[in-house]
């Protein structure tokens, strides 16, 4: 089949759509991806970028055509500019980009911000091809969660943006099954509603742990619980350091943080105020394809989310890795990201924004036997082969877009 991936995030920026694009192509399809200039999540376009932009026009075999976008900033007006630059620029340049090439369906990772399906529908009503979105993020209610959007009345200009898109897509994929009721609302029916959840990226399935990560050398002797990724404010990082703070005592634990964000900055202000600079270790971010050997060096590994509705809905997309990664977890969330952790028995969870009770876990897991840890870790890895096998999820993503040529 020949595809267009719509993505505005995409490599050398790290999203699962690279996994899945990398997929398509080793499955023999002719994928073609239209995305902006990477600059998540530090909000500058990358540097490595701005020296060879011709380096990054191809990914594995397929072109890569990239529409100018405004860097997403440090703040919130930025950040709007950076959501609505990708929707016009897509627009405005993304057809002619693509001349001379023809496809049989377009697919839409639709990350935050749901603008960024525009530029996909636009192109499919022009040229009459199916399109798909692969639905991460539930707008308007991520908009209201993060306190982007407070106004009722901007948040029903959203919320007719969210219908106008939905009711254009000829399927949309939801990353959580608590997702389809707020979809069905706004797409006017659930008969294009599938359940499509993410995976561990192969990094994480196929990994060889060779050597020893220096970064962690310092902390050897050490309990050791890994969170990786973004720092936003979803994640919820005060509730992670008031845990800190009262587990400051037990001498041989450390919280590692390998990541970064835009909530970064509050989360390490907030350390130091507390004098926990020696117990949370912010070590920055690192390639994915480092990530496995911390993974593996690490003795649980941490997911949070805010209280808030939406995120109770939300399955984060680390939790798939974390799972696939053999590692005990430790949930701080709600919802269907603690239901996967529980139902997996791949660790212990606690409510979200619940200081109390992460630290109760983390006091409980570090006085398990190492026995019962190492049967959480391999309880999660086949909880993940089993619930969350990418070969069989993309199987059936292919046959949707064949069911919709055939529609």
């Amino acid at each position: 089949m020949r595809l267009l991936i719509v993505s505005q995030y995409f490599w050398p920026e790290t999203f699962r759509i690279n996994d899945l694009a990398r997929e398509l192509i080793a499955r023999g399809h002719e994928v073609t991806i239209l995305t902006g200039l990477p600059n998540y999540p530090d909000g500058k376009i990358f540097s490595q970028y701005r020296k060879n932009p011709l380096d990054h026009g191809n990914f594995e075999g397929a072109p890569v055509l990239r529409v100018p976008v405004v860097p997403r900033g440090a703040n919130s007006l930025q950040l709007a500019i950076n959501y609505l630059s990708f929707a016009v620029s897509g627009c405005l340049f993304g057809r002619s980009k693509l001349r001379g090439r023809t496809f049989d369906a377009i697919f839409v990772f639709q990350t935050s911000p749901i603008t960024s399906a525009l530029p996909a529908l636009w192109i499919g009503r022009k040229r009459r091809i199916p399109v798909l979105m692969w639905v991460l993020d539930l707008w308007p209610e991520t908009l209201s969660a993060v306190g982007v959007v407070k106004s009722p009345r901007w948040l029903r200009l959203v919320e007719c943006l969210v219908r106008f898109i939905y009711r254009r897509c000829e399927l949309i994929l939801v990353q959580s099954r608590a997702f389809v009721e707020s979809v069905d609302r706004y797409a006017g029916g659930r008969k294009k509603i599938r359940y499509f959840p993410g995976w561990a990226e192969n990094v994480f399935e196929d990994a060889t742990y060779a050597g020893k990560v220096p970064e962690l050398a310092p902390y050897a002797d050490k309990f050791k619980i890994l969170f990786a990724g973004n720092i936003g404010h979803a994640q919820d990082f005060p509730a992670i350091v008031a845990a800190a703070d009262l587990l400051r005592d037990v001498a041989d634990l450390v919280w590692i943080v390998a990541g970064d964000g835009r909530a970064a900055s509050e989360a390490k202000s907030e350390v130091a105020r507390l004098g926990l600079e020696n117990k949370v270790i912010f070590l920055g971010r690192f390639p994915l394809e480092r990530m496995p050997s911390f993974f593996d060096e690490a003795d649980a590994l941490l997911v949070s989310l805010r209280d808030e509705p939406v995120w109770g809905m939300t399955i984060p997309g680390k939790v798939q890795s974390y799972l696939a990664s053999s590692k005990p977890l430790l949930g701080m969330l709600n919802g269907e990201g603690a239901r996967v952790i529980d139902d997996a028995g791949a660790g212990l969870v606690g409510p979200a924004g619940n200081a109390e009770a992460l630290a109760a876990n983390v006091s409980k897991l570090i006085t398990m036997a190492p026995d019962t840890r190492l049967a959480m870790g391999k309880a999660g890895r086949d909880y993940c082969a089993r619930e969350f096998n990418r070969e069989l999820l993309v199987d059936r993503l292919e046959k949707w877009i064949v069911d919709l040529q055939n529609a």
